[in-house]
């Protein structure tokens, strides 16, 4: 095989073949309305449903007490 081929193929081997935002793997969470009440907050990694909060518990509260002053 030709340097320059070897080097190429060593190349493309180190280089991923699909690129992913870092954002992919940022936590962040979505409110379930209904009837404009929220019913449940999804804690989402990337497009992933990690688990379900309950907005009446205690971090529900502090997550939406954080959406409500950021809005």
């Amino acid at each position: 095989m030709p340097e320059e081929a070897f080097q190429a193929a060593e190349e493309a081997n180190q280089t991923p073949l699909i690129e992913t935002p870092d954002d992919m793997d940022e936590t962040h969470y979505q409110a379930v309305e209904k009837e404009g009440v929220v019913t449940a907050i999804w804690e989402m990694r990337g497009r992933k449903h990690v688990r379900t909060i309950d907005p009446r518990s205690g971090e529900g509260k502090q997550i939406l007490s954080l959406f409500e002053t950021a809005g």
